[in-house]
């Protein structure tokens, strides 16, 4: 079972998220949630494959991506990488709020991180418990969303 890490309260606050500027998350983050979102697709194409049979294409696996309610609880992680994307490429000013709210959407975004069982989050997990490398990324995602630990604490 994965640990489940909650954005404290005063986590967005300041001008940093943990020991780096929420611009630097930010960056840090995109290859991540890049590979984890792939390593989800390809589980959920091997679900999908088990039960309607081979996808033929790179075209037929896209359109499933796009309008199959199969990839339905993918669709969020998709649109929060584009979003990444265009904080990351604008050539406008943004704001640290609005590279701190981006983070904070990223806790929003990932299933595990809800109370909630919805399917979204059953299907996540799912795939945590039966794929190490998504396993791997989600932890990879977490540390790096991960707050500064409190050096008061024992190691």
């Amino acid at each position: 079972m994965i640990q489940v890490v909650e954005c404290p309260p005063d986590c967005m606050t300041d001008s940093t998220f943990g020991s780096m500027p929420a611009y630097e998350k930010l960056k840090s983050l995109r290859p991540l949630m890049l590979r984890l979102h792939k390593a989800l697709l390809d589980a959920e194409q091997d679900s999908y494959e088990r039960v309607h049979g081979p996808i033929t294409s790179k075209m037929e696996l896209f359109q499933l991506v796009v309008n199959d309610e199969w990839f339905d609880w993918l669709r969020p992680i998709s649109g929060f990488i584009a979003r990444i994307d265009e904080t990351i490429a604008s050539k406008e000013p943004v704001s640290p709020n609005e590279n701190h709210g981006l983070l904070e959407k990223a806790y929003e975004i990932l299933p595990l991180q809800s109370d909630e069982a919805s399917e979204a989050a059953v299907r996540y997990q799912r795939a945590v418990d039966n794929y190490p490398k998504i396993a791997t990324l989600h932890k990879q995602v977490m540390d790096v969303l991960q707050p500064v630990a409190d050096n008061s604490e024992p190691s």
